[in-house]
């Protein structure tokens, strides 16, 4: 019976070895941003201090980007700025590696790695974009951006186009209402001049020869 347990824990052990084997640890090299995917144009998920210990988990065959956990967090680091101990010695984690190290090679799919450890993140929401690579989102971000700025140059113009009417119309009534002010201004001193007429008409001393002269008023004799 003793054997019989033994065996199967020897079984077990066995079984559990190739899992054991999936994870290697590393240092990374300088403070790096672990990323939400293998490049870095997709979002920063957290920063690993240079000198901290990460599980590497695996990484890819065609670039030398490697899947990382760092305090329980998952995120993409380059291998560039990983290394692992490898024969007494630290090497940089690089493809050829992968293999005496125990790394396995994988692969990424933005919709299984962001479903499994990113729902809560603000750039979920924008998973479908993502999933068709970080080049297609920043190209279909940076046509919206454009999109956006035409539109708001469009909006000013219309904007300006209804200042230069509104000033245009402004403009007129100002010329009305000065030619109007001109008009009253004339009118008024027309007006004033004609008064100003009158009254020295009515100052004028009238001819003495407008008077009938008196017997013997020496004044009436020519």
């Amino acid at each position: 019976m003793k054997n019989l347990f033994v065996k199967i824990a020897a079984v077990g052990l066995l079984m559990l070895a190739p899992a054991v084997a999936q994870a290697a640890e590393g240092y990374s090299t300088a403070n790096v941003n672990m990323r939400a995917g293998p490049s870095t144009r997709y979002p920063a998920v957290a920063v690993i201090s240079a000198g901290s210990s990460v599980e590497i988990r695996g990484c890819l065959s065609d670039v030398n980007w490697c899947d990382v956990e760092f305090y329980g967090g998952r995120g993409w680091v380059s291998g560039q700025y990983v290394q692992a101990s490898y024969q007494q010695r630290r090497v940089y984690v690089g493809p050829q590696y992968y293999r005496p190290l125990g790394i396995p090679m994988i692969r990424f799919s933005v919709d299984n790695y962001w479903d499994r450890y990113y729902r809560n993140r603000d750039f979920y929401r924008d998973r479908d974009r993502w999933s068709r690579g970080p080049d297609y989102y920043y190209r279909d971000r940076d046509n919206r951006d454009r999109d956006r700025d035409r539109d708001n140059r469009d909006r000013d113009r219309n904007w300006r186009e209804r200042d230069g009417d509104r000033d245009g119309r402004d403009r007129n009534r100002d010329w009305r209402d000065d030619n109007q002010r001109d008009d009253r201004q004339r009118g008024d001193r027309q007006r004033g001049e004609r008064q100003r007429d009158d009254r020295r008409g009515d100052d004028r001393r009238p001819d003495r020869r407008d008077f009938d002269c008196r017997p013997g008023d020496p004044s009436c004799d020519e």
